[in-house]
């Protein structure tokens, strides 16, 4: 696995995918947050055709959209690892059940 994320994760397209992610998860409401991923894996497509100079193979595409969604899983990652609840809503879920 860990030949297939160095083959594969381009680190400038997963940087600017974790920050998109970043931006659209608490700053934009109207996005539910099962898009996210795939919002992400788009942009990571074409972040990564872009730096290709507008190629297009598999292997870009592959890569792309490995970027775009290992920045999803870097995220809860971290929001795992620091132990950070995901919103206030779901604590106050939680707390009535």
């Amino acid at each position: 696995m860990a030949e297939f994320l160095s083959q594969y994760v381009v680190l400038v397209v997963l940087g600017i995918c974790l920050c998109l992610g970043y931006i659209i998860k608490h700053s934009i409401s109207f996005i539910p947050n099962k898009f996210i991923p795939l919002i992400l894996g788009v942009v990571g497509i074409i972040l990564n055709i872009w730096i290709n100079d507008w190629t297009i193979t598999p292997e870009i595409l592959l890569g792309g959209m490995a970027s775009g969604l290992a920045s999803t899983g870097a995220f809860e990652l971290v929001r795992n690892i620091t132990g950070r609840p995901e919103t206030t809503a779901s604590l106050t879920q939680e707390n009535t059940k």
